[in-house]
């Protein structure tokens, strides 16, 4: 089981609704079972499945086959939040693919990148956990864009790769692919991958744009919980907090997104101990209290943030977990209401 950064979305659900229309929106978010744009520059992670499931459905309603051909002109690591930082900190080409290869782990479990060098020509890799999964086609052609993002970031927004690989079928349309990248498109390649002149590794970052002084110790703090757990409770742990960050806590959703079913997800979860309430009011319980700590929102405000129908339900809640209300805990942190 595998997760990634919900931020591998960022500007997509946008994206679809100028494209395509409210509507198609509405149903991919629905067959996500996530609200992907109420969370989509939040540091939470997603099942892959639930990434897939969401461009398979956008594709259908659409009728887009090169959905991701579509969007990969307007993909940049811009949008990936710290970990897309931290790697633009890199003061060469090489030293930003670098980074990226280095903190792979804290955008996506199951994902990695590679960059070798022979001949004078560089290919820069890209292998994703998402592959074989219907959709992955738009997963890959996306990545591309993310990759080449990078790559103008060093070389210029005029600049063109001497070919790009993808590892999926031969497309009905190759031609779109090529007119799109401006290069050759190799198909049924072992890898998705960009390949460029090696020289061009050694290019500096253009312009003068001031980021944040990052290190990969701070993406980790970022995101280092949820994407450094490989087991199952860490997965659904993720898939939870997602939810949570949306407002609206789902089984089924949670379910789906792992490709099994409620009842086998409650059994296995039963075998390691716990169950899905369980696990759904400690994330709760857990982002309760950070909003209650660390904003100055209204308790109202926070039972709708979390999904309570009422702030009354969301004062029992939390204090059935805590031993007092959520106002008396916020004072005894000596943290004042808004008003």
């Amino acid at each position: 089981m595998t997760v990634l950064s919900i931020t591998a979305l960022a500007g997509v659900p946008g994206f679809v609704r100028n494209a395509f229309g409210e509507k198609v929106l509405r149903h991919a978010n629905r067959a996500a079972m996530l609200d992907i744009e109420a969370i989509e520059d939040r540091d939470c992670f997603i099942p892959h499945a639930t990434m897939t499931s969401f461009l398979v459905e956008v594709e259908r309603r659409a009728g887009e086959p090169t959905l991701g051909l579509m969007l990969a002109p307007h993909l940049s690591l811009d949008g990936y939040g710290c970990w897309g930082e931290y790697i633009f900190g890199g003061e060469t080409l090489k030293a930003a693919i670098d980074r990226g290869m280095k903190a792979i782990g804290y955008q996506s479990r199951g994902d990695r990148t590679a960059l070798s060098v022979e001949g004078g020509l560089a290919r820069f890799c890209y292998f994703s956990a998402a592959r074989g999964r219907d959709g992955y086609g738009h997963v890959a052609v996306g990545a591309i864009g993310v990759m080449l993002s990078l790559c103008r970031a060093y070389l210029s927004p005029a600049w063109r790769p001497l070919q790009i690989d993808l590892d999926i079928p031969l497309p009905t349309r190759p031609a779109a692919y090529e007119d799109a990248f401006q290069c050759p498109v190799r198909f049924d390649a072992p890898v998705a991958a960009v390949w460029f002149e090696a020289h061009l590794l050694r290019a500096p970052r253009r312009g003068h744009q001031i980021r944040r002084l990052l290190t990969v110790e701070d993406v980790a703090r970022a995101r280092l919980e949820p994407a450094s757990r490989e087991d199952l409770i860490g997965v659904v742990s993720a898939h939870i907090w997602a939810q949570v960050l949306t407002g609206s806590v789902s089984i089924d959703s949670t379910a789906r997104a792992l490709d099994t079913s409620v009842r086998s997800l409650q059994r296995t979860l039963h075998q390691h101990g716990t169950d899905f309430r369980k696990l759904s009011n400690i994330i709760r319980a857990k982002r309760a209290r950070e909003l209650i700590v660390g904003t100055n929102a209204s308790i109202t405000e926070i039972a709708a943030e979390l999904g309570y129908t009422a702030p009354a339900n969301f004062a029992r809640a939390f204090r059935k977990d805590a031993g007092t209300n959520p106002g008396d805990f916020r004072r005894a942190m000596r943290i004042s209401p808004r008003h």
